[in-house]
């Protein structure tokens, strides 16, 4: 198999989220066969939701399209490390890959913080490959919150 980047599709979302004033985070998720099954970029301003990060809004709709609560074989492609509400959505999924942009020491569930998947009491985790895409997702970030310094 060709491995084939989905991060600027991810990275779009995260522009588009970022548009509609919410924090720049974007989400893929990718059939085994390659094919992108679900888009999302944040929507917990908009949708005065908690939950509605990138990853879970990704999640929910490549599960309604599969049928199932199981992502068996799927990628998913975030710009930034996932918290750990989304890192533990990701392993109940049973996602296969997870690729994501920037680390997040202050808020990641992944490389940072509770670091879920290294935990036994972890169902499943996926293959995690970070730092794909960083220096964007991260420029993407610092621009949003400096923006929101400034006004």
């Amino acid at each position: 198999m060709i491995f084939a980047t989905h991060m600027e599709a991810a990275l779009a979302e995260a522009r588009a989220a970022g548009g509609r004033g919410e924090v720049p985070v974007g989400a893929v998720v990718v059939a085994p066969d390659g094919r992108v099954v679900a888009v999302a970029g944040n929507r917990t301003r908009e949708l005065c939701d908690p939950t509605a990060h990138a990853e879970m809004l990704a999640i929910r709709a490549a599960c309604a399209a599969a049928g199932s609560e199981r992502l068996v074989g799927h990628s998913l492609w975030v710009t930034l490390e996932p918290c750990p509400m989304c890192a533990a959505a990701i392993g109940f999924a049973r996602i296969g890959r997870l690729y994501f942009g920037a680390e997040d020491p202050k808020s990641g569930g992944v490389l940072h913080g509770p670091r879920i998947y290294a935990h036994p009491q972890a169902h499943h985790a996926p293959e995690v490959y970070e730092g794909i895409g960083a220096a964007e997702a991260g420029a993407l970030l610092r621009g949003f919150f400096a923006g929101l310094r400034r006004g």
